[in-house]
């Protein structure tokens, strides 16, 4: 065209041309790639639109599998709340999880830590055999094992060639993936759960997270059950012991009052309403105080004030009751406080008639006092003997044995010696029977009495034994009856003898102390001593060593007491009281 406008007359125009053609074709061209710069963003803003589809199907699809999954667990949370029984929980809970995963196959261990075991509970899909054959597994043996001690879940592939697979029955089953997680609460593990397909299945993480969840909510049902079985068996037993304890109230032999603060009788057995000769209706909302006498009242008070303040005292109590009719009747009671948590709320008591008791006590005194006197009086009588008799003849044959040493000037002097060896071992045996004579029955405590009686046996332990004896009166002394004063010589000469038999003592001192109603006598040495505690009645019978037991049965003769104290190395002291 250029050459056209040189040679064009009107170059002007064609000039013009030309530049309206290049003018054109630019525009021409802008168009074009205009054209193509917007197919290409048509195309960019297709595959963008297609890629936004596809991101918000899967949202679509993730928000349906999170809101199937969330269900799922509200639809476990609400079966583990509606029982607290194990089993119904647990087999619902897996019928929900295998529709929820779309699975047929699922169990659930529980562990048994004492045991260190898996115990099976719930099995959904599997054969009996195979049931049987992996109904309990150690702890770290096979999958769910390994799970129970690691507490982290578990993803196998092809699981019947997994070499950790260690029950060759499960193999039969042809599983091929299996998902385990453990059954956890407050970071314990508590057990397993197990899911799997015999065809081939990929599960999602999803999956996985699911099934995690579900086994925490399973453990905290588990816990929860477990907690709710305890709790029940300690209120069954409870319940069972309520039920023995009212039925031993109720039948117990002894009569047992219960009262509160103020003394109101609130509860009260047959036995007591038998005891008292009322009923049991009248018993309750009574004072305790209307069945008992002013003295027992008092000793009642004394030993409540005692309780509340946490003072020992002796027991049983020695009370007199007053019946219905208004006899009165001794019983021997033990109280006891009752308290809730801190605060005392009453007092109980358990109290037996000792009527029949006393008088039997009583029967057995008099026999005892009998027994005593004729074995006293048979003592009188071998003592009287031995020294009118057997000490006068040995007088005799002393005497004669001189008479014989002294007569005849015609004896040997070998026979003269075997003579007089004779009559010192004649003397001897004099003073042996005249000694024997005495223990049997002194007659110093016949004719001067107890005290004149009691420093002659602490001369004659020193005399006999060297152990120094001292004697020690207190307050006015007095003539006590023959009988106490007898009674009271036999546990002091007992208690001396065995001084000088085990005591290994170097001082005796020995102490009476006269009262007003009772007299007081104490025997302290300084000797070896021995454990009380160690100190068995029952061996000292079988051992023939009497002499404990004679001390105190003596004073019980006199309705008083004989109390030995002693420790290793501190010495013994006997203490002897009784009424006069």
């Amino acid at each position: 065209m250029v050459p056209g406008v040189l040679i064009s007359p009107a170059r002007a125009d064609a000039a013009m041309e030309v530049t309206a053609v290049i003018l054109v074709g630019g525009l021409i061209g802008i168009w074009f790639e205009a054209q193509e710069r917007e197919k290409t963003h048509h195309q960019q803003a297709h595959v963008k639109l297609e890629a936004a589809q596809e991101r918000y199907q899967y949202l679509v699809q993730q928000l349906r599998e999170n809101q199937s999954h969330l269900a799922a667990l509200n639809s476990i949370s609400e079966i583990s709340t509606q029982s607290l029984e194990l089993t119904y929980i647990l087999n619902n809970v897996m019928d929900k999880i295998l529709e929820v995963m779309d699975l047929d196959v699922g169990w659930i261990y529980l562990l048994d830590r004492r045991a260190g075991v898996l115990d099976l509970a719930v099995t959904r899909g599997l054969v009996p055999r195979v049931v049987a054959g992996m109904d309990r597994i150690a702890l770290g043996e096979g999958f769910n094992g390994r799970v129970a001690e690691s507490g982290q879940p578990l993803l196998v592939n092809n699981v019947s060639d997994d070499p950790r697979l260690t029950r060759a029955v499960v193999r039969e089953e042809r599983l091929h993936t299996q998902l385990v997680v453990p059954l956890q609460s407050k970071g314990f593990v508590l057990g397993t759960l197990g899911v799997a397909s015999r065809g081939v299945r990929q599960l999602a993480q999803s999956e996985m997270d699911l099934l995690s969840a579900i086994g925490n909510q399973i453990g905290v049902a588990v816990e929860n059950a477990r907690l709710y079985q305890e709790q029940r068996a300690i209120a069954e037993q409870l319940q069972a012991s309520e039920e023995s304890l009212r039925l031993l109230f109720e039948n117990a032999n002894d009569a047992i009052f219960v009262r509160d603060q103020g003394g109101r009788i609130t509860n009260a057995n047959e036995a007591a309403a038998s005891l008292t000769g009322r009923r049991r209706q009248e018993l309750v909302g009574a004072q305790m105080a209307d069945f008992l006498t002013r003295e027992s009242v008092e000793a009642l008070a004394n030993v409540q004030a005692k309780l509340q303040a946490g003072e020992p005292f002796h027991q049983p109590l020695e009370l007199t009751l007053v019946r219905a009719d208004g006899k009165e009747v001794p019983i021997e009671a033990t109280a006891s406080a009752l308290s809730q948590g801190d605060q005392p709320v009453g007092f109980q008591y358990i109290a037996r008639d000792v009527t029949q008791q006393r008088q039997l006590q009583e029967t057995m005194r008099f026999y005892a006092r009998q027994v005593t006197q004729a074995q006293e009086e048979e003592r009188k009588r071998v003592a009287r003997e031995l020294h009118d008799d057997t000490a006068q003849e040995l007088v005799a044959l002393s005497r004669r044995i001189d008479d014989t040493v002294w007569s005849d000037g015609q004896l040997s002097t070998e026979t003269m010696k075997r003579l007089e060896e004779l009559r010192t071992m004649t003397d001897k045996i004099l003073d042996g029977v005249r000694r024997f004579s005495r223990d049997l029955r002194p007659s110093i405590l016949d004719d001067l009495g107890l005290l004149p009686a009691l420093e002659w046996l602490t001369t004659d332990l020193s005399r006999q034994s060297g152990i120094e004896a001292d004697l020690k009166v207190v307050n006015e002394p007095r003539r006590l009856p023959p009988e106490t004063e007898l009674v009271l010589f036999r546990i002091i000469q007992e208690a001396l003898s065995n001084v000088r038999k085990h005591s290994g003592a170097t001082r005796v001192e020995m102490t009476v102390e006269f009262g007003e109603s009772r007299v007081r006598m104490m025997v302290r040495d300084n000797g070896r001593g021995f454990d009380p505690q160690k100190v068995v009645m029952g061996d000292l019978v079988s051992t023939g060593k009497l002499g404990l037991i004679g001390m105190n049965e003596r004073a019980q003769l006199l309705g008083g007491t004989a109390v030995v104290e002693s420790q290793p190395g501190q010495g013994t002291t006997v203490t002897v009281e009784v009424a006069v």
